[in-house]
């Protein structure tokens, strides 16, 4: 992340949020910029505590004021409701106060899950993250918005998500030198994405990839919008963990080559009723 950066970072994983979150921190530390992190389904003391285990002493930094840990409620609901104008005017008045200081930058970042409860105002936050992005974008701060897809649902994770510039890329489950497979989320739903090529010598990692994919909840998601080539053998591993299904789920092989799709057609593999694919036309 650089300057500028207000990211979303939407999780279904525990490890996965202290990963993101520990090397959002450290990174800021380290560049001499000001940290705050607002918590909220974690008490600031567990957050503390990822940092230690990443092994970064935070208790320098939070007797110097470099670093604020607080809870949601010190700060998105600092007067008892939720106002996304007061919020954006904080986060500007921050910023100003860290390079008055002296540092080099500002980021934050917070736990969103406050937003479900019955917080007056909470109908107010994809308004404050179409307005924040203006704090940061164009100056030196940063941002992460933490959304626990275990908590939001799809449509309501889709929206915020759409407030955003960007979002934050989970930890692939394969790095190759031709294919990167990376959980993602698309349309609020958890997806598998698959970028680069799938041959002869990739089938097995997709296969280990979709095997992850099939113990998540619900339907599975295969975002193919950035696959540049797959051979017959790597259709049929998605054939087959479409038909490892139970009774009541689908593999959604989405954003595929309209000629992968003709093919998968021609073959009759499309008839299976647990599989759905629909081509880069059909989906635009």
């Amino acid at each position: 992340m650089g300057h500028g950066d207000h990211l979303c970072l939407a999780f279904a994983d525990d490890a996965e949020q202290r990963r993101v979150v520990s090397a959002f921190v450290s990174a800021g530390l380290e560049r001499r910029e000001r940290v705050m992190y607002f918590a909220d389904q974690n008490a600031p003391r567990e957050v503390l505590g990822w940092l230690r285990s990443a092994g970064i002493d935070p208790d320098p930094f939070l007797i110097s004021g470099q670093l604020l840990v607080t809870a949601a409620a010190d700060s998105y609901l600092a007067t008892g409701s939720f106002s996304a104008d007061t919020m954006v005017a904080s986060l500007r008045q921050e910023l100003a106060d860290s390079l008055r200081a002296g540092y080099s930058g500002f980021r934050v970042s917070g736990e969103m899950g406050w937003a479900l409860r019955q917080v007056p105002g909470a109908e107010q936050l994809a308004e404050y993250e179409t307005k924040v992005n203006e704090v940061f974008s164009g100056h030196q701060a940063s941002a992460v918005c933490q959304y626990d897809a275990r908590l939001f649902a799809p449509a309501e994770l889709d929206a915020f998500d759409q407030c955003h510039p960007g979002a934050v890329e989970l930890a692939e489950f394969h790095a190759g030198a031709g294919l990167r497979l990376v959980p993602a989320f698309r349309s609020g739903q958890r997806a598998l994405r698959v970028v680069g090529t799938v041959d002869y010598q990739a089938t097995e990692v997709l296969e280990d990839a979709l095997e992850i994919a099939l113990g998540w909840p619900g339907d599975v998601w295969v975002d193919m919008s950035e696959l540049a080539f797959i051979d017959l053998a790597g259709v049929r591993a998605l054939i087959h963990a479409a038909n490892r299904l139970p009774a009541g789920r689908r593999l959604h092989v989405v954003d595929l080559a309209p000629l992968l799709s003709q093919v998968i057609s021609m073959v009759g593999w499309d008839e299976a009723p647990s599989l759905v694919v629909g081509d880069r036309e059909a989906t635009a």
